[in-house]
């Protein structure tokens, strides 16, 4: 039984109820208009979109990665644009195995908002299940959204490198094992990872389907986790962290942070040590 993620025939029964905000957060990293282009097409009826890099990221600069932390202010003034109130069920989805859903998770809890969730198997799963899907951009009223930030979900570069040698904090990458070993890096300047990081691919966290695995194999892909006072998860820019960050929470990890600047924040600061696997 999941706690953050919720599946689409729960969805399907609440789908009129006016106090479930549904949320659309389909993003293609290399073709920027694909997602918004097919919300226009055709999404989960009733739903509203949000856009990767507008919505959820802020403006980029020397540091702060690729993806850096959204204006929390503009942010909310987004989210009550939504008609979005602290009271709602909030659902996101996307067609990226969960990535982009997530970071909108990540970031509605970080305001501090508790009833968000992941829909399970995103818009394909949707789509599998034959329900209802519509064109119609709908409207809604603004809110007000009063918003109670969780600083203790977001962790800066100093925090990072200052805890690297502590011993009981656990630093999980959470790319693909090429780029965490500096075999390969497409998009970033520099390849490697942070030293002492162990590396935890995050599609690994979902089935060839797109679905989330049962709580047991989570448990055992994240062994590692257990007895760490901290856990602080990265990636190339802080979204795809945030599935890792989303697992390890619903096993009942309380002491996980998310490096949101992650690995193209870190190598923007000179003398930040790098590792590889590389011989």
């Amino acid at each position: 039984m999941f706690q953050h993620i919720i599946e689409a025939d729960w969805l399907m029964d609440h789908l009129q109820d006016e106090n479930v905000r549904i949320v659309d957060c389909r993003f293609y990293l290399g073709e920027r208009q694909k997602g918004y282009r097919e919300y226009q097409e055709e999404h989960i009826a009733g739903a509203v979109y949000a856009d990767l890099e507008r919505h959820l990221s802020g403006g980029v600069g020397q540091h702060g990665g690729r993806h850096p932390l959204p204006d929390i202010d503009e942010f909310v003034a987004f989210i009550e644009n939504l008609g979005i109130s602290p009271d709602m069920t909030v659902v996101a989805y996307d067609s990226q195995a969960g990535a982009m859903a997530s970071r909108f998770w990540w970031l509605m809890k970080y305001i501090g908002h508790d009833r968000v969730y992941v829909l399970n198997g995103g818009f394909p799963n949707w789509k599998k299940h034959s329900f209802p899907v519509s064109a119609e951009q709908p409207l809604f009223n603004k809110t007000v959204y009063p918003s109670s930030i969780q600083l203790s979900m977001l962790a800066q570069m100093e925090e990072v490198k200052d805890r690297l040698n502590d011993g009981k904090t656990l630093l999980i990458d959470s790319r693909e094992e090429k780029r965490y070993a500096g075999i390969e890096e497409p998009v970033d300047s520099v390849a490697g990872h942070i030293p002492g990081a162990i590396n935890k691919f995050w599609r690994e966290a979902l089935d060839e389907h797109g679905m989330w695995k049962e709580p047991e194999e989570l448990q055992k892909r994240f062994a590692e986790a257990a007895g760490h006072e901290n856990i602080i998860v990265y990636c190339g820019s802080g979204v795809t962290a945030c599935p890792n960050v989303l697992a390890l929470t619903e096993l009942g990890f309380q002491n996980v942070k998310l490096y949101l600047g992650s690995w193209s924040d870190w190598i923007t600061y000179e003398g930040n040590l790098i590792a590889t696997d590389i011989d």
